[in-house]
């Protein structure tokens, strides 16, 4: 008969089997062998396994995805908007300076059309990875609540593995930063908003650039 220790410790493996194989193996899979054009599908997927492992932990309040408005702090989150545009700006004026455009009628559309869907196709998913599922399936694997703050920004940072770029590597991991101490202070929707102005304000300087899957090159 097997003991309550035992079974902690086939449960505690099970979900470090899991974690590595939902953070690290699948993403490493996908920037090795997935074509470039097929990532959103492969993040699509993620986010529906994601979204059953979620369910299956269960004890989840899922109202807590729509709920927490009253959470955000606005100041904050346009002073953060305002600091990542203007990072992303001169990380472009310094690396790639001839892909900085004007903001001519054409391209103000384009960008409408992209501050409306990257929120919902882009952000959203993978918020639901990496915060809930992350901090309520996986957040006993890290009880210090740095130590898990600081994985979970590793895990998100190598989840944009696929870009092969140090620069997307750096963003990434400091946008997780923010983005899990967000959620665990105020919610998930807080944490989704500021992914979602951040993602938006990156793209409105040039920084489309390292995050569009047709400017990917593998070192290999």
């Amino acid at each position: 008969m097997a003991t309550d220790a035992s079974v902690t410790l086939r449960s505690r493996s099970w979900l470090w089997a899991e974690f590595a194989a939902l953070y690290i193996g699948a993403p490493l899979a996908i920037a090795l062998f997935l074509p470039p054009e097929r990532m959103f599908a492969a993040l699509f997927a993620l986010t529906l396994v994601g979204l059953v492992l979620l369910w299956r932990t269960g004890g989840f309040d899922w109202r807590s995805l729509i709920g927490g408005w009253d959470q955000i702090n606005w100041p904050f989150a346009a002073l953060f908007t305002v600091g990542v545009a203007a990072v992303g700006y001169a990380i472009m004026r310094a690396t790639e300076p001839d892909y900085i455009r004007e903001l001519t009628g054409p391209r103000l559309r384009f960008l409408f059309l992209i501050w409306l869907l990257y929120p919902i196709l882009s952000a959203l998913p993978q918020e639901l990875i990496f915060r809930p599922l992350f901090f309520h399936r996986f957040g006993s694997l890290f009880p210090d609540g740095r130590v898990a703050i600081l994985a979970n920004a590793a895990i998100f940072s190598f989840a944009h593995l696929m870009y092969w770029s140090i620069v997307v590597a750096i963003m990434t991991f400091l946008g997780g930063l923010f983005f899990a101490r967000a959620y665990q202070q105020r919610g998930f929707l807080s944490a989704w908003l500021l992914h979602a102005l951040a993602g938006n304000a990156l793209f409105a300087v040039g920084m489309g650039y390292y995050f569009w899957s047709g400017n990917v090159v593998r070192p290999f």
